[in-house]
């Protein structure tokens, strides 16, 4: 039976009148790429502080590693690494300065090469001179991760790791995470609002609103079994919706606005309705299927995005 890195059961915060999380129940396995979302307000950042031991709960067990977090706590802690929302640095000093002084502080092995490493997996190895006060938020961000991992974790919590970077930053940041899960079997615990991300990164997830799981699971399984909302353009109109009117897909119509038709399809139905059009004589000029797991979010919590 595959290991439970993160065992949480029935876990509740109350401040004062209002409870920040309520009667949660989460497993992360060895190997996951563990996926945490839910809308401002959730419950996420008062779960993680549970999780590192930072806020007691009010209610429930946490188990890591197979231990009682509260019972094991320094033998727990030695294990993960975390980034919390905006990582702190002494700004008047190097990036490798503030490494290795962070290194010796928490007991690690901090000789160059293993700072080097550190920094080179996270895109840095060519401004390790560098004060961090000429970074930017960005930089600041992946000097966080590199903290993170500067002491060989097993497992890694990500609170929003891609704040403030660009595309290019997000895709290597990204290509990290697949790369810590894959190939150095990191189980990584991953928040984010950015929902096309985990879905890129995520093999498993749960979504949180007002402090309750919404669901939990495989994010293949969960996604496979909802429909995707599905733009088709098209370069006659009234023919298109005509031919529509006459058969099976005016069921999964949703809406219309000029040359675009909005479906709703089970995967599988994209490509027999694109070549339904196609066989008709109907130009398809774009398919543009609303991105899956925002869809089944936006449905869960009843938010916008």
């Amino acid at each position: 039976m595959t290991d439970k890195i993160i065992e949480v059961s029935n876990l509740s915060k109350q401040f004062k009148e209002v409870k920040a999380v309520n009667n949660l129940s989460l497993n992360v396995f060895r190997g996951d790429v563990f996926g945490f979302l839910g809308p401002n307000g959730a419950g996420k950042s008062t779960t993680i502080r549970m999780l590192l031991s930072l806020i007691s709960p009010t209610e429930g067990d946490i188990k890591i590693f197979g231990k009682p977090l509260k019972a094991k706590r320094n033998d727990i802690l030695r294990k993960i690494g975390a980034i919390v929302e905006k990582p702190d640095f002494y700004g008047y000093l190097s990036a490798f300065k503030n490494l290795e002084i962070l290194g010796k502080l928490s007991g690690t092995n901090t000789s160059k090469n293993k700072i080097m490493e550190t920094l080179e997996l996270v895109g840095l190895e060519k401004r390790f001179k560098s004060k961090v006060k000429t970074y930017s938020h960005g930089m600041k961000q992946r000097l966080g991760i590199a903290q993170a991992l500067l002491h060989d974790p097993d497992l890694i919590i990500l609170d929003e790791p891609t704040t403030g970077l660009d595309p290019q930053g997000m895709k290597e940041i990204r290509e990290l995470i697949l790369y810590l899960s894959k190939e150095k079997n990191k189980t990584i615990f991953l928040s984010s609002h950015i929902l096309y991300e985990v879905e890129l990164v995520a093999n498993r997830m749960i979504i949180l609103n007002k402090g309750t799981t919404q669901v939990e699971g495989y994010v293949e399984d969960l996604l496979n079994a909802n429909e995707l909302k599905v733009t088709f353009r098209v370069g006659d109109k009234e023919k298109a919706l005509k031919l529509i009117n006459e058969n099976y897909w005016i069921k999964k119509l949703e809406s219309q606005i000029e040359d675009r038709f909005v479906f709703n399809l089970a995967p599988e139905e994209i490509s027999v309705l694109n070549k339904y059009f196609v066989q008709n004589d109907i130009p398809v000029n774009a398919v543009v299927p609303m991105r899956s797991l925002e869809e089944y979010f936006l449905k869960l919590t009843d938010k916008e995005a």
